[in-house]
């Protein structure tokens, strides 16, 4: 069991690796960036089999395409980017240089566990950060799994040992002394509001989303067709276990049933008023959602509920009459379950959506189907959103898998959502940027910059994080590090890291006292 001891010694072999991997260059940086995420789509099917196994939510063919994105997607994205050599503008007279955040905590979810951690390791690996992995209690195996293997790919391509790490055993109180803890640079949370919560108390950088509860307006100009595809296809991705599925969807009535049709020939079942509250009943006991529907398939929420379909349905739409909280329907589902309800016109299908994001969601995304600029431009100014996927599924949509938006599966929900940031996680968020900035006065000459960078590419393997003699987990530390005249030659600067060794592991020793 990981002990809070025991996490300490985690954060400060993190430590270790950050420093080292700190004055890696983008040469380095990118041959163990791209071995990482060559393994990561190599193991994507093994791992969404055993995400699927182990957590008993979604559908493994749904949560290898996620992995798949998260790996080399991630990978293809970022292809040309450089988020390691210095910047020079020279008609600002600016040198920016980018600084590692350091030490990252990666809170990863049950919903989204393997494609979270690959999407959370490679963006620290291509920024030079250390990552330590806390998982989802009830994904803990695959997520922990999936981290180690990334773990050995990066050390085997150069990455200094200790880059990344994992939690085997989250519990709560071990998590938040790792939130809280000086040796934690930013924590970067994906998951309930409890957890993004707790992660902007812990007195630490933090990065957090909230949560989502996504509106969908089809009006009287959208492919009804195309649209009705695109949102059964979307709501049944993973069985909705992304935040950026649909949770309401909003028909013009002119509209309205000609979409029931089209999605029903998509493989959805609409719901009657009397089956409606059977599946609300079901879904949602004392006011909260019933945890046993997230990421089930269709089929078997309706027979729990008592509801007869055919075992192919795929989406289950249930209709409801007014947007109010007091309406459950109206609220974040994480299953193929989607509220409908119709409104005349666009204007009250756009307060309608206000609606939606009012009880939940604010600021995260939302999705309309229509050919109309003016009514698009005005969902988008007027829902408090910050991602609004047109013609698209939302699930892949907002998630950037089938838009130009950053793929991610951490969706910032910005000010309105209490959020530190806005966009989709990307590599920037975790760097800093050193700016030097000369005398804006063309009197004082500013020399060139090209081709300087105070990076470097490792000469010789960093050392391994020094461990006790008697570290049962790792073995003794002379076999580990063999002495010099053993195979093993240092360089002239032998005394100065000898007492970078004897500071460390001092430094260790105090903190294990504190605790």
């Amino acid at each position: 069991m990981t002990t809070i001891p025991h996490a300490g010694h985690l954060l400060e072999r993190a430590r270790w690796a950050a420093r080292a991997y700190a004055d890696y260059d983008a040469a380095a940086v990118s041959a163990i960036v791209t071995a990482v995420a060559d393994a990561a789509y190599a193991e994507s099917e093994r791992f969404a089999g055993e995400a699927v196994a182990e957590t008993g939510m979604g559908v493994a063919a749904d949560k290898l395409i996620k992995n798949r994105a998260c790996s080399r997607g991630i990978l293809d994205y970022y292809r040309g980017e450089d988020f390691i050599s210095p910047r020079v503008d020279t008609a600002r007279r600016i040198v920016e240089i980018p600084r590692p955040a350091g030490v990252v905590l990666a809170l990863t979810p049950t919903t989204n566990p393997v494609s979270t951690v690959y999407f959370k390791v490679i963006l620290a690996l291509m920024t030079r950060n250390a990552v330590v992995v806390a998982p989802h209690p009830r994904a803990k195996i695959c997520s922990a799994q999936a981290a180690r293997m990334l773990a050995e790919v990066a050390v085997a391509a150069g990455a200094p040992d200790g880059i990344v790490q994992v939690i085997d055993e989250p519990a709560i109180p071990l998590v938040e002394a790792l939130m809280a803890d000086e040796r934690t640079d930013v924590v970067v949370a994906t998951g309930g509001t409890g957890v993004v919560r707790a992660a902007y108390s812990s007195g630490n950088p933090a990065l957090g989303v909230g949560p989502g509860n996504v509106p969908v307006l089809v009006d009287s100009t959208a492919d009804i067709a195309a649209a009705a595809r695109r949102i059964v296809d979307s709501k049944a991705f993973d069985n909705s276990l992304l935040c950026t599925n649909e949770s309401v969807l909003i028909a013009e009535e002119s509209i309205a049933a000609a979409l029931c049709a089209a999605m029903t020939r998509q493989g959805a079942h609409i719901l009657d008023a009397d089956a409606t509250r059977r599946l609300s009943a079901f879904m949602f006991t004392d006011g909260h959602l019933n945890t046993d529907v997230v990421g089930r398939d269709a089929a078997w929420i309706a027979g729990q509920a008592g509801i007869r379909v055919t075992p192919k349905t795929r989406v289950l739409v249930a209709p409801f009459d007014h947007v109010i909280a007091e309406e459950m329907l109206a609220h974040e589902k994480l299953s193929p379950v989607l509220g409908m309800t119709t409104v005349a016109d666009t204007a009250r299908g756009i307060r309608a959506a206000r609606a939606v994001v009012r009880i939940a969601g604010a600021g995260h995304s939302a999705a309309i189907h229509s050919e109309n600029p003016s009514v698009i431009t005005d969902f988008a100014a007027q829902v408090p959103v910050l991602r609004v996927s047109v013609n698209v599924g939302n699930s892949t949509g907002s998630s950037g898998l089938e838009t130009n938006l950053a793929p991610s599966m951490t969706i910032g929900t910005g000010f309105v959502g209490r959020s530190s940031i806005g966009e989709n996680l990307q590599p920037h968020h975790l760097l800093d940027w050193a700016r030097i900035a000369y005398n804006s006065d063309p009197a004082v000459v500013m020399p060139s910059f090209a081709g300087i960078s105070p990076w470097h590419t490792p000469a010789a393997p960093v050392p391994e994080y020094p461990r006790a003699s008697n570290d049962p987990a790792n073995g003794p530390l002379p076999q580990r590090i063999p002495p010099v005249g053993a195979g093993r030659t240092l360089g002239p600067d032998v005394d100065a890291l000898r007492a970078e060794l004897r500071a460390l592991v001092v430094e260790e020793l105090a903190q294990l006292i504190k605790r």
